[in-house]
């Protein structure tokens, strides 16, 4: 097949039992690739290309899914094909997603274990492209009461300061502290930085009564716990 024919093939021409909508009835969404759930949202394609082929140019140009997140309406449109429409519909979409998968919810979550820690930072923090150094502040039940980014930018001794760590934790009566901040190289292995830092904290916890549980370091989907590293 030519690369002119494969282009102008339209989705009513592709067997029904392999279109997204009908996939995902039958197959549930979970089987359907990131390209055919945009091409879901989108609904339509132009006269030249399928909805399948618009929604992979879209994937193409934010260069993987988690571009999406900071999409904003002028790139959306910029897309040829992608109207304000659709680039509102697709915006409305990650924006339900970021609160889905948000977890300020009126459950308090539990840090049982370094990956549960994780779980509640990931989906914020894996894709950042500057670091954030976050403080997840616990009751005595392990309970999240408060997250808070502390600050933004390379992580250094000098910069992260014990006493506002602290500080907001004796405010907030918390029991322990979780710490987190991620490499938006994506390699979650921590650095001599990464473990002073750490050992800074702990001391300062020690100190206080507010013990440091964990740091864990984010990574492209993955995480390091400096605590099972045996770094505390």
């Amino acid at each position: 097949m030519s690369m002119q024919i494969e282009q102008a093939l339209m989705i009513r021409d592709v067997h029904a039992a392999d279109r997204p909508r009908e996939r995902l009835v039958s197959q549930g969404a979970m089987s359907l690739s990131n390209q055919e759930l945009i091409a879901i949202l989108l609904r339509t394609g132009t006269k030249q290309e399928s909805v399948l082929h618009l929604a992979n140019r879209v994937l193409l140009y934010f260069e993987q899914i988690q571009g999406l997140k900071d999409a904003t309406i002028e790139e959306m449109t910029s897309i040829k094909g992608i109207g304000q429409a659709k680039a509102v519909q697709l915006l409305a979409s990650v924006e339900l997603g970021r609160r889905l998968s948000s977890k300020q919810t009126d459950t308090k979550f539990t840090i049982r274990s370094p990956k549960d820690a994780a779980s509640y930072l990931m989906a914020d923090m894996t894709s950042l492209k500057q670091e954030h150094f976050v403080v997840l502040f616990l009751n005595i039940k392990n309970q999240v009461m408060h997250k808070q980014t502390i600050f933004v930018g390379s992580l250094n001794a000098s910069i992260v300061h014990p006493r506002e760590i602290f500080r907001e934790a004796v405010r907030r009566s918390s029991a322990s502290i979780v710490c987190a901040h991620n490499h938006p190289s994506g390699n979650p292995a921590p650095s001599p930085e990464d473990i002073a830092v750490t050992k800074r904290l702990m001391e300062a916890g020690s100190i206080i009564g507010i013990e440091l549980l964990d740091h864990i370091i984010i990574g492209d989907h993955q995480f390091t716990s400096l605590n099972e590293k045996g770094f505390m």
